[in-house]
């Protein structure tokens, strides 16, 4: 009887130990996919595309996703072998009910492949690993640039062909929807102060660097969300709802250092010194390393912006 529990235990062990080291081969072999992707998508336009892949528990992969618009989009499951990706997900603001497929290589530390979208389009795309953007020193800021001299158009171009952006008694307009408009110059590390003001249920959003949003919209009386009034799009929610009713002008003051982001809403910290995993829908560009503008969203609404301070690191 002792041989026979002792063989069984022998048996035992082997068979947990050859487990535990397919489980570590298979770990291992999903490392290089591991981690953040800043993609570029080549639509009808050069369109920006981000993807973090994550290990859950012994070996299944997940992830999120943003697209080339709308939120961070959550991956049930990610599937790699020898090099290969591919991965599924519902649709967000399509109406169809395809999901959008996900399907690429990756070689020397570099992705591309196919996206399919929900209506069937075919679009190629690229991906290089997203940086850290840490600092190792604490900033030396410079000295406030007013983005907005009160007058006219000076220091800014809209995206679009909807040229709707106005100047009218120190205030920026945008009377209805139509282009974003976007600072003339670059910035990497700052501190923002800017003050708004929107109708009722209007949609606006300020993008650090060109690709960060940080939600303006009429969210008065609502639980704080990723998505409504000071989150980080899709990304962070504030710990609390702070907005204003429609009507009133309100303030945002954001420092932004490499990924780290602090938020303080009509006087409140809401966001601090959180991290932003990617760029947000809509947003310029995925070249999240250099350095990009300020741009306020006038595609969602009526809204109105005044007193832009800028105070960049030097």
């Amino acid at each position: 009887m002792k041989f026979r529990f002792t063989s069984r235990l022998l048996l035992f062990v082997s068979l947990l130990l050859i487990t535990k080291n397919q489980v570590a081969a298979q770990v291992k072999d999903s490392r290089p996919i591991i981690g953040r992707w800043d993609l570029t998508v080549q639509m009808d336009r050069v369109a920006p595309s981000w993807l973090e892949v994550k290990l859950s528990g012994l070996k299944t992969l997940v992830g999120y996703f943003v697209a080339e618009g709308g939120s961070a989009r959550p991956i049930a499951e990610v599937k790699y072998d020898n090099g290969k990706v591919s991965f599924s997900i519902p649709t967000q603001w399509d109406m169809s009910n395809n999901p959008m497929v996900f399907e690429g290589m990756l070689q020397n530390d570099q992705l591309s492949g196919t996206i399919t979208t929900p209506k069937g389009d075919k679009y190629p795309f690229t991906g290089e690993r997203a940086p850290l953007l840490k600092r190792t020193s604490a900033p030396v800021w410079g000295a406030p640039i007013a983005l907005f001299n009160g007058k006219d158009l000076t220091g800014w171009h809209m995206s679009g062909k909807e040229q709707q952006w106005m100047v009218e008694a120190g205030v920026l307009k945008s009377p209805k929807s139509g282009s974003n408009i976007i600072t003339d110059a670059s910035f990497n590390d700052f501190k923002l102060h800017i003050e708004f003001r929107y109708p009722a249920g209007s949609n606006s959003g300020v993008y650090l660097r060109g690709r960060y949003e940080v939600q303006v919209e009429d969210n008065y009386g609502l639980e704080p969300s990723s998505t409504l009034f000071g989150g980080i799009y899709g990304f962070l929610t504030p710990n609390e709802m702070v907005a204003k009713k429609p009507g009133e002008w309100q303030s945002y003051d954001i420092t932004l250092i490499g990924r780290r982001v602090s938020v303080t809403a009509n006087g409140k910290a809401i966001i601090v010194d959180q991290i932003i995993p990617g760029i947000t829908g809509g947003a310029l560009n995925s070249k999240e390393g250099e350095p990009g503008p300020i741009f306020l969203q006038g595609d969602h609404g009526p809204v109105e912006y005044r007193n832009i301070v800028i105070t960049p690191a030097k």
